[in-house]
């Protein structure tokens, strides 16, 4: 490789938001936040929304939905109709 035109490549920690799961690797992003890894050396912290853990694709959970907001804009949307004068009790 040539040297001098590649951006420096270096061990980093990223730490999942949601979940607090850490994980190192190896990346070209810096941080100023800086966590003590446990084979005793300092890595750059990239604390980061959302990854393999945390994301439903990867975790199998679905996504919690405001049901009662979706009826709510049903309701707004198409009107609200007397269930008891449909003879739906």
């Amino acid at each position: 490789m040539k040297k001098g035109i590649h951006p420096d490549y270096h061990p980093v920690v990223f730490q999942d938001r949601s979940t607090g799961d850490r994980f190192l690797t190896r990346s070209t992003a810096t941080s100023a936040q800086t966590i003590e890894w446990p084979d005793g050396n300092n890595y750059p912290l990239i604390v980061v929304d959302i990854s393999a853990s945390s994301h439903p694709f990867w975790t199998g959970q679905r996504r919690v939905l405001d049901t009662a907001g979706q009826v709510d804009k049903f309701y707004r949307r198409y009107g609200h109709r007397d269930r008891r004068a449909n003879g739906v009790s």
